[in-house]
């Protein structure tokens, strides 16, 4: 059994939020692949069901993003699933716009919800690393990520973006991770050029 988080925070004024993209992954797969109702359990929303062969467990940690790590913990004590079978959903500033990478360990980046996640499990978890960009300025960085999607956004590179994580998320069940992006990227070639940190992370 592996364990799918999707981040985010919860209530309807963060919906569209760039940084709730986690969310609406987990929703499009719940609903995309027809799993159980979403329940309250240990301060999160959860649901079960299968991707492929895989039995799969859906979090969205109800506790605001810089609390992230203990309702992922108390999931994943619950369900007996290891840290190495825990996949974590994001959003990426590093990351242009419809640019994925996932990636086993290593830093949190500054992101407030994989530092707590962190701090309650260890860093052997995979990342899912959904790229949104970042603004002109550093200062803006916060307001960026609080912000909806442009229509620009809704209208152009997310939805594809979204739909082929979704399609191709039995790979990222069977733990091919690099099959997973590069189908991800043939499906939904990202805009633009990369971002000097992602080329750096290449």
């Amino acid at each position: 059994m592996k364990l799918f988080v999707g981040l985010g925070n919860p209530g309807t004024k963060y919906q569209g939020n760039r940084h709730n993209i986690g969310f609406m992954m987990v929703d499009l797969l719940a609903r995309d692949y027809g799993f159980d109702g979403w329940k309250a359990k240990a301060g999160a929303q959860m649901a079960t069901g299968r991707i492929g062969m895989t039995k799969i467990a859906l979090l969205k940690p109800q506790s605001f993003m810089n609390k992230s790590g203990l309702p992922v913990a108390e999931a994943a004590r619950f369900f007996k699933i290891d840290p190495e079978n825990i996949i974590v959903f994001h959003d990426e500033i590093d990351l242009g716009e419809g640019r994925l990478r996932v990636k086993q360990g290593g830093g949190h980046g500054g992101h407030n919800g994989l530092r707590d996640i962190d701090r309650h499990i260890g860093k052997d978890y995979w990342r899912v690393r959904m790229g949104v960009g970042r603004p002109d300025t550093k200062e803006d960085v916060h307001k960026w990520v609080l912000n909806d999607f442009s229509r620009h956004d809704m209208n152009t590179w997310l939805p594809a973006f979204m739909e082929a994580l979704s399609r191709e998320a039995g790979l990222c069940a069977e733990g091919d991770m690099a099959s997973y992006m590069s189908r991800v990227a043939h499906l939904a070639p990202a805009p633009g050029k990369a971002s000097q940190a992602e080329t750096n992370d290449e």
